[in-house]
């Protein structure tokens, strides 16, 4: 029969997700449970869609993926988990005594652009601590960040702190027209050098604040960074959010998680609901962030409930990517010998011993199953009479 490959090929932006890659991502989401567990959050499951014009508005409203329903209201698959969560949790838990600590895991989806690194459906695993401001809630936020990175198993990594208040207000105050921060935003996060010089000509701005946007642009380091960015303020609202980060980052160093921060303020994360401190994870050698959050704190008023948040997400896609490749997952025992209902009965009292156990269920010879057992990375034989003589 003539098939042609085209017909099943996958919709692009999307992957199919093999056996081993599978397993990984569950080992990961198990041990991210049981962390995010142990320091107080609760899981929870919002729906894929949601009505369009609650995501409407959004920076990310043109990626959207629309559906209509028959009545003609139109849905969206969700790009991102926090937008129905805020929605969620002020629909469901306003009764509830703050602050609520809350965890996720789930796909997203967005028609944006392809490139290496970047799906159009793609998996997150979260965190979101709703109803707490201050330094607190973003210590918290970014040590369980760091500690989540450090459990997935990653060699090495580091963690860039920016802080979005500081950014704009730092703008502003050099003298870049409150219609044009956004666009020198949008050049910051991409890391774009030639295009902000070129941003800069244009405004027309004295010589000396077009350097000072260029410091700020290039500022990274470790605490050292807060120090110099300090003699940048000129605003007690600035001054306030760096004595933060400062308070921030000395907590972190009493739990040791120092060695993995770094201060960048050209990081302000692509989602417009960002409000203050934000935060990327690298790996080293992966050229793209594998986790980011920070503190939105107006999310949740546009759906009535007006609490500070904050909160991140892992990208399960990019992580496994990361991660250094482990051998193919193998079994411990293969079951031979014997009848069907003996094998069965053995192999179900070795799975009981906690092994994972195959069952021979077709006639081969001893040299098939040998290259068998090779094939699929088995461990071991256990003829139905040895594991009857060791019961």
């Amino acid at each position: 029969m003539d098939i042609q490959l085209s017909k099943f090929q996958m919709p692009v932006g999307f992957k199919d997700i093999l056996p081993f890659e599978a397993w990984l991502r569950r080992k990961l989401k198990e041990g991210f449970f049981q962390l995010f567990n142990h320091w107080g959050y609760q899981e929870i499951t919002p729906p894929c869609l949601e009505y369009y014009e609650q995501l409407r508005g959004s920076s990310k409203e043109e990626e959207l993926f629309k559906l209509i329903e028959p009545s003609g209201r139109i849905l969206a698959l969700r790009p991102d988990l926090t937008t129905p969560i805020a929605r969620m949790a002020a629909t469901h838990l306003k009764e509830a005594t703050l602050p609520i600590r809350l965890c996720y895991f789930g796909n997203a989806y967005r028609y944006e652009g392809i490139q290496v690194g970047r799906q159009r459906e793609f998996e997150q695993a979260g965190v979101e601590l709703l109803g707490t401001p201050g330094v607190g809630a973003d210590a918290e936020m970014v040590a369980l960040a760091v500690e989540s990175l450090r459990l997935s198993g990653l060699a090495d990594f580091q963690l860039g702190i920016g802080q979005v208040a500081i950014t704009h207000g730092l703008l502003a105050d050099a003298g870049v027209p409150v219609g044009e921060i956004e666009s020198i935003k949008l050049l910051m996060m991409r890391k774009d050098f030639v295009g902000l010089e070129e941003k800069l000509l244009q405004l027309d701005l004295p010589k000396e604040r077009g350097q000072e946007i260029k410091a700020i642009f290039s500022l990274r380091g470790g605490g050292e960074i807060l120090n110099k960015i300090t003699g940048m303020a000129k605003t007690e609202t600035i001054t306030k959010a760096i004595e933060d980060l400062k308070e921030v980052y000395s907590a972190l160093g009493v739990l040791g998680l120092t060695k993995h921060i770094f201060f960048d303020f050209s990081i302000l994360r692509d989602f417009d609901y960002y409000t203050g401190i934000v935060f990327e994870g690298y790996a080293s050698g992966f050229g793209y962030p594998i986790c980011g959050g920070g503190r939105y704190d107006g999310l949740l008023g546009k759906f009535g409930w007006p609490v500070p948040a904050v909160g991140f997400a892992i990208g399960i896609d990019r992580l496994v990517g990361a991660l250094p490749k482990e051998e193919e997952l193998g079994l411990d025992v293969l079951v031979a010998g014997g009848n069907l209902a003996d094998r069965l009965h053995a192999a179900s009292l070795l799975r009981k011993q906690g092994l994972k156990v195959e069952v021979e269920i077709i006639e081969r010879s001893q040299r098939e199953i040998g290259e068998y057992m090779l094939s699929k990375n088995i461990a071991r034989l256990v003829k139905v009479e040895e594991a009857k003589s060791n019961d």
